[in-house]
Parts: C-alpha cells; structure tokens; sequence
C-alpha cells in the first residue's frame, strides 16, 4: 500500500507527463494542464472553500479535482443523476460555500460558481501552504436523501500500489462514473500511476463508448458484472482489446468470468469488492469466483475482514472516516469494523457472495437470495442475464420470478421476432425451470420465467431491483 499523506493529486502531473485525458466531446493533454488551469485562473478564489463539484462532463469532474485537491477544504462530489430536490441538504451538511460547473447554470443558493472548462489556459497558480482535502461521495440513504460519507485522498488511494515511473502505454477506463466510489477509484489509480484514461458518458451508447475507448487504446478496464455483460451484447464487444478486465459492484459469478475470458482471452480477469464506506477489501486475480477463506481473519496490507452471521465485515485502512450529517449513524461496530451487509458462504475453501442481506426474498419462511437464483440462470447457454425478484403471494408471502435476456440467434435476431422462432418460448422457459430445478432447492426454483429484451441498469452500473 502507498501513502499520500504529504501528497496531493497535482504532485502527480508533471510538466512531462505524455498522458491524456479523453471525453466523449474533448481531449487534455496532462502535460498541459500540469502548466495551466481548467478553471480561468479562480483558483486561489476557491482555496479553503467547500466545494461542490457539479459538472455534466466527467472530464471537467476530473479536472477539477486534480487542481482542487490540497486547495479545497473539501470536494463534494456530485453524480450526474443526483436528485435537485436534496441540493440544500448537501449544502447544509457539507457546508458548501461554492460551485464548480461546467454546462449548467449554477445553484443560485450556493454563493460562489467557477466555470471548469475542457481548453486550458496557461497560468502559474502557487501551490505552498496546501491542506488536506476532505472528499465527500454521496450515496443513496434509505430515507431518500444521500449519506455524505467522509474520504481523504489517503484513504481513497491506500490500495493504489506506487510505481517508480509512469505507466507509458497503460491506458485506464472504466463504465463508472468517476464520481462515485468504483470510478473515482479508476480515476485515482490513473492520476497516480502517470496512465492516461478514456472516460465514459452517461448518454453514449454503449457500443458508441466500447468503440471510443477501443480507438484509444484503453488497455484496463472496470465496470460491474452487468456492465460486462450489456458489453458482451454488443456488436463492438470486440472493439476493445483490454489486456486487464477488473469488475466490482455486483457478484461476479462464474459465467461472467468465463465469458469474459471466452471474449478477451489475451486480458487478465480480475474482480474487486470494495464499499463506499469500507473502502477496497480484496482483489481476486485466479479467475474464480468467490475468494479464498484464507482472507478472512488474516490482515493483509491494512485490511482485515470478519464473518458474523453470514454478514462480511471489514476494517481497514481505507475507510471512510464519518457520515457527515447530524442524523447519520456512525457505520462502524464497537471493533472498528464496517458490516457490508453482503451475504458469504463457505464452501470448501472458498467463501462465495450469495446477496445483500436486505434483498432476501421470503417465500414460506425460507430465505430466498435472488443473486444466487440468477448466477444458475446465468449459466445456461442460451441466457445472456437474468433478474430474479420478488411477487407477493397470499399463500407463501412472495414467490420467485425471473426475467431472462437471451443471447442473440446467429443472425441478429431476437428470440419471438416474425418468421424466426427456432425453438419455442414455452419450451425455452420449461427448460430453464428444469436447469434450475436441477441445481437449486425447490423453494428457489422460479415459480415464473419472463424472456424479456433488455434489464435496467441503474445509475452505478447495478441491475434495477425494485420491489413485487
């Protein structure tokens, strides 16, 4: 692990530094903005100010937080979908006394706004007297507003190895959106290793993004198991060339490794488990789902994880430090540990993620986790990805149903299109009960299949549950 207590992201530019910054609409070259500034020259305006970074443009996010940090008191990062109607309570919390924008006009109660733009504008900005930047992300709450969780740059790039030279030729992407925790920490691990990175845009098309990032010469790139597999739908699926795959967010079962390494059999395949508030757990290189038992219970490079009632608890270095916020509970146990709330089991030497604790389907009184129902829907050939939620039941309080997305037919063509039915749907879905029913408990077993055409992905790159 690699400190940056005495560090901040500017320190990591460099006047020589080749790499570049690529949006979907502009391009900055890194040696450029290491002699300039993105934001006309209202820097040391913004020095000591907690500001909110509200751009639409993930490259002017980027911008702005590569010039910000250790000038800020803090940066509050907000997503591109966050909810105007909770605005005053970020501000409130976050004690937000400026905007940084880009397109968009800025909040008329925040006192001070600064444009961020994508041209440079040469300029020499003092950079003694730095602090330490407090980074806040926003993530959804249960009661509808966002939690304010708490980082400093030290916590957010403690897994980020150091590298004694630049990454040259690695060029780092991701389908995350770098204002949330999986992007940002793709984002820090390019900023810090000197790599040039492409990033995505919310209203691009996947097959648009997949062949941007494939003329850029992206060499790693992360995104969540539903990400990889709206990918692997794609036409330009094949646009990219990835020599390091890594997914996070969602359980990465088996298939998708496998169909992963079926797609791009040249690229190392990892997938990572990390939170918000706990920070990176583990990473897991072997190809496998799951990870080894061996990690828990044993600390590892500032991380030590727990099992307590199914539930994965860790502690780590890497932690978010506080909710900000007066009504935010603390997210730590008395020992310093920080309940996920994500379901293992122990299966010989391995522990395999089964679900969130709080999406348990109850059918009958037996729990039911709707990840593992789809990690077996998953593995038959035909299935491209499935969603398993609840119906609610008079009987048994709820039963299991599942949407299934189909790999395409040979020619293109959906399943049900006029005058191209090769095999017929009731057949399909009688087949994938049977598959089911072979490897799950009868009570797991979907009691309907639905084929449907596409699956909502929400905002964070996870599949849309929503409640029966």
């Amino acid at each position: 692990m690699r400190s940056t207590s005495r560090s901040q992201l500017w320190d990591f530019l460099g006047a020589e530094n080749r790499g570049f910054l690529w949006g979907s609409e502009a391009t900055v070259a890194l040696g450029e903005l290491a002699r300039g500034s993105a934001l006309g020259g209202k820097i040391e305006e913004l020095r000591d100010r907690s500001v909110l970074v509200s751009t639409n443009e993930q490259l002017t996010a980027a911008l702005a937080m590569l010039e910000l940090d250790g000038v800020a008191s803090r940066l509050i990062l907000c997503p591109p979908d966050f909810p105007p109607e909770h605005l005053s309570y970020v501000v409130d919390a976050a004690a937000v006394d400026a905007v940084v924008f880009d397109q968009s006009a800025p909040a008329p109660e925040i006192p001070f706004a600064v444009r961020c733009g994508s041209k440079i504008k040469p300029g020499v900005f003092d950079r003694t007297h730095l602090r330490q930047t407090e980074w806040i992300l926003l993530t959804s709450g249960t009661t509808g507003r966002p939690k304010l969780v708490a980082h400093t740059l030290e916590s957010l790039t403690g897994a980020i190895e150091e590298v004694s030279k630049p990454a040259g030729t690695v060029v780092w992407s991701t389908f995350y959106d770098i204002r949330r925790y999986g992007g940002l920490q793709i984002f820090l691990r390019a900023a810090l290793t000197g790599a040039s990175m492409v990033f995505s845009s919310a209203a691009e098309p996947v097959a648009d993004f997949l062949a941007r990032a494939g003329a850029h010469g992206a060499t790693h790139i992360s995104g969540t198991p539903s990400h990889w597999r709206r990918a692997l739908m794609s036409p330009a699926a094949h646009k990219i060339a990835p020599e390091y795959i890594r997914l996070s967010g969602e359980i990465a079962d088996q298939d998708i490794l496998n169909r992963l390494h079926s797609c791009y059999p040249q690229a190392r395949i990892g997938h990572a488990f990390a939170s918000t508030e706990a920070g990176v757990g583990f990473a897991v290189n072997d190809g496998l789902a799951g990870f080894p038992a061996h990690f828990v219970e044993r600390s590892s490079a500032g991380v030590e994880m727990r099992v307590l009632d199914g539930s994965l608890r860790i502690r780590s270095t890497g932690a978010a430090s506080r909710y900000l916020g007066r009504e935010c509970a603390n997210f730590l146990d008395a020992d310093g540990f920080v309940d996920t709330g994500d379901m293992v089991e122990l299966r010989g030497d391995r522990y395999y993620f089964v679900g969130r604790r709080d999406g348990v389907i109850n059918v009958g009184g037996l729990k039911v986790h709707p990840e593992e129902v789809e990690a077996v829907i998953n593995r038959h050939p035909r299935v491209r990805m499935s969603l398993v939620q609840a119906r609610k039941n008079p009987l048994t309080g709820a039963l299991v149903v599942a949407d299934v997305v189909l790999e395409p037919l040979p020619n293109g063509a959906p399943d049900g299109a006029p005058g191209n039915t090769p095999e017929s749907t009731d057949e399909l879905r009688r087949e994938l009960l049977q598959f089911c029913g072979n490897a799950l408990p009868r009570h797991k077993v979907p009691a309907a299949i639905n084929i449907v055409p596409n699956l909502a992905v929400t905002a964070t790159g996870k599949l849309a549950r929503r409640d029966a």
